[in-house]
């Protein structure tokens, strides 16, 4: 067997490929398959064995094997944890190509096995190694895995290093729902001002849904780092519920499966100010309990600081729902609050009982800050279809 000849390819610096040029030593017939044969060659020579090529990538493209002179038998790429790279070979049999991108920082080995024109077989081995990322990205998926939540909730990927080839990571994003619900990636920026990707239903989920994502991101390149690892996670939805708060009337409703179950005398945000309330769909992101609110983390000065109960989360800006026993006053009748909605201390211990992460708010008012954005919490529900949709980087 010749020895393997190492030869660069320029592509992206640090990343460049490599080829392997392995050319398999002739073997006679006889040798090939252990013992003779009928149908001996003339002159009794053997025919040259396939000269086979392997590629081996830069970090986020597919390994490559061809064959010249015969056709490919077999191909088995194989990484130093045990994981193979499949793939398939093309029309003709002299090439083929894993299905799966080579991924950064990985040592591989390639067994070839190859036929030649007599269809003797021969096997030979390389191996190579992709470079080491320089930064890799990871991400943060929403709702957890195996969870149940409202009809509101999307699948939600947080990145931590910014995503420029967002076509190249959403073709590896596959969301598998149980009814074939139709819905659609969205690209919006984090309230924590990251990169963020949505999967939207066109309408609330279907209760009883179960959603799954398959994140075949192992190998991609985000244009801000590399993937090196693939990701799952799946969530069920529960039954319909959703929240209603009129802040002209100052009242909350709960409509569950399409019927009103209750009505909550509330409190919104005080008007004509930054305390005023936000308006349109907010989605429950998690519920809190007994926490510590200070108006300066969400830059209201010094207008309170104190320990509040059976808190609601509504937006990353701050925006709750929770009992505000010392607004009881104005409950039914004005919005006397710093943004928040608020309820006596016995209604809001059992709507909080009721409540479920990802049940939708539709909250409406003349007098607002504004709409919740898309990633201000889970907003996307303040856009039409159709603006959603163009979202994707597919579109």
């Amino acid at each position: 067997m010749l020895p393997i000849r190492t030869r660069p390819r320029s592509t992206r610096p640090g990343l460049a490929a490599v080829a392997l040029v392995v050319s398999l030593t002739a073997c006679t017939a006889q040798a090939a398959d252990g013992g003779g044969r009928s149908g001996a060659r003339d002159h009794g020579s053997a025919a040259p064995a396939a000269k086979v090529t392997v590629v081996s990538p830069a970090a986020g493209s597919p390994v490559t094997v061809n064959a010249s002179g015969g056709t490919i038998a077999a191909v088995r790429v194989v990484d130093a944890e045990g994981g193979t790279l499949k793939g398939r070979t093309g029309a003709g049999g002299t090439s083929w190509v894993s299905d799966r991108k080579a991924v950064p920082g990985t040592s591989y080995t390639v067994e070839v096995t190859s036929r030649a024109g007599d269809g003797a077989e021969s096997t030979t081995r390389s191996s190579f190694t992709t470079p080491e990322p320089e930064k890799v990205n990871k991400l943060t998926l929403a709702p957890g895995k195996n969870t149940t939540v409202g009809v509101g909730h999307p699948l939600s990927i947080v990145f931590d290093l910014p995503v420029t080839r967002k076509a190249d990571v959403e073709r590896q994003l596959k969301v598998t729902t149980s009814n074939a619900t139709e819905g659609s990636w969205g690209w919006i920026k984090d309230h924590s001002g990251r990169d963020r990707a949505d999967w939207r239903p066109k309408e609330y989920w279907k209760p009883g849904t179960k959603v799954t994502l398959e994140a075949d991101l192992n190998g991609t390149d985000s244009g801000g780092g590399w993937f090196v690892r693939d990701y799952r996670t799946g969530f069920t939805v529960g039954a319909s519920q959703v929240v209603k708060v009129d802040l002209d009337a100052h009242r909350l409703t709960v409509v569950r499966d399409g019927r009103t179950v209750r009505t909550i005398p509330v409190s919104g945000g005080t008007p004509g100010g930054d305390k005023r309330s936000w308006r349109g769909t907010a989605v429950l992101m998690a519920k809190e309990g007994t926490i510590n609110m200070n108006s300066e983390t969400v830059g209201l000065g010094d207008a309170y600081d104190k320990m509040v109960d059976y808190s609601m989360r509504l937006t990353w800006s701050g925006m709750y729902a929770h009992a505000a026993p010392w607004n009881a006053a104005y409950f039914g009748n004005a919005n006397r609050s710093s943004g928040c909605i608020g309820m006596s201390d016995e209604n809001a211990a059992s709507f909080y009982a009721s409540v479920n992460v990802g049940d939708p708010f539709e909250i409406t008012g003349r007098e607002t800050k504004g709409t919740v954005a898309e990633g201000n919490g889970y907003g996307a529900w303040n856009l039409s279809w159709e603006q959603w949709r163009a979202k994707s980087a597919l579109r």
